[in-house]
This record gives C-alpha cells, structure tokens and sequence, in this order.
C-alpha cells in the first residue's frame, strides 16, 4: 500500500500552488513520517520552486545534530512533545534558506506508547519568518501507516495555513 494516497497529493498540490503565490520556500523536519511529507511535495511538478529542504530526523541524535534541538529539551520533554516539536520546526527555518517549516514527531506505532504518550500521539509545530512558532498536538488512530498518513495530511494543511 501506498502512503502517497490521493488525499496527500491533492494537499501537497495545493501547498506548491500556494508557497507559488506567496514566493515562500518551505523546509520540513520529519520524525515519525519518515520524510512522507517531502515526498507528497515532490511529487508534484515545480515543487521545487517551492521545497527548498527535508530533514529526516529519526533519532535524538539526528534532531541534536542537524536541527540543533538542544539535547535537555529531549531528556525533559521527550522527543514526542510541543517543546521538541517547536525547536524541531525552529531549527529548520535556521538550517536553510525557507520562510516556513513544519515539523512532526509522534508514536507511529504499533509499540512505543505509554498511557502519558499513546501510539498515535503526533505533535507538530509550524515556524515562520517573522512570527511565532505554533505547536499542535493531535491524537490519530488506525494503525502505523494510518497514523503516519494522517500526521503527513495534518502537516501539508499546516502549510497551507502559513
């Protein structure tokens, strides 16, 4: 099965039509997802007038590292939180050369949940130039690539917002 469904693509072209608009470049920050929202845009033609960067950051590390989420806010929040969520989207916006990004990290599933943090459980952050970052949480159910498909659709409507 497809991730890429009709829905992403549908959304993923909306987000090129109207970063097109405003001459805004977006940069994505990825956990959970795995990078499925970088490709929802890139499968779209001239998407590349628009997507200036994806960052897959799975591990702490690669969230330390590439997005320069401070490693106190990993140990005090956890990676699934609003705190890593927002340096996440933060970070993106400082380590290139977009006006807005998004950011997802989540428990995908079908392991990895508490009672605190369920499978399921996604926080996103969207950053803009200029702006304050906002932070989202959200709940999806179904099982790993619904949660990943639904936390992917989630984040291209926030770019749409930007």
């Amino acid at each position: 099965m497809s991730l890429l469904n009709e829905s992403l693509v549908s959304a993923a072209q909306a987000v090129i039509r109207h970063h097109l608009q405003t001459g805004t470049m977006v940069a994505t920050a990825e956990s959970c997802t795995g990078g499925l929202v970088a490709a929802a845009l890139t499968s779209v033609a001239g998407s590349s007038a628009v997507l200036e960067r994806g960052f897959v950051t799975y591990s702490n590390l690669a969230k330390s590292q590439m997005l320069g989420v401070a490693e106190h806010l990993i140990d005090s929040h956890g990676a699934v939180s609003d705190p890593v969520a927002k340096a996440m989207a933060e970070g993106a916006l400082a380590h290139s050369a977009a006006q807005v990004a998004v950011s997802i990290t989540g428990i995908a599933g079908p392991g990895g949940g508490t009672t605190e943090k369920p499978v399921g459980l996604v926080h996103f952050a969207l950053a803009r130039q200029g702006k304050p970052t906002t932070t989202h949480r959200q709940v999806f159910s179904g099982d790993r690539d619904q949660v990943r498909g639904a936390a992917g659709l989630y984040a291209l409507n926030l770019l749409m917002s930007a």
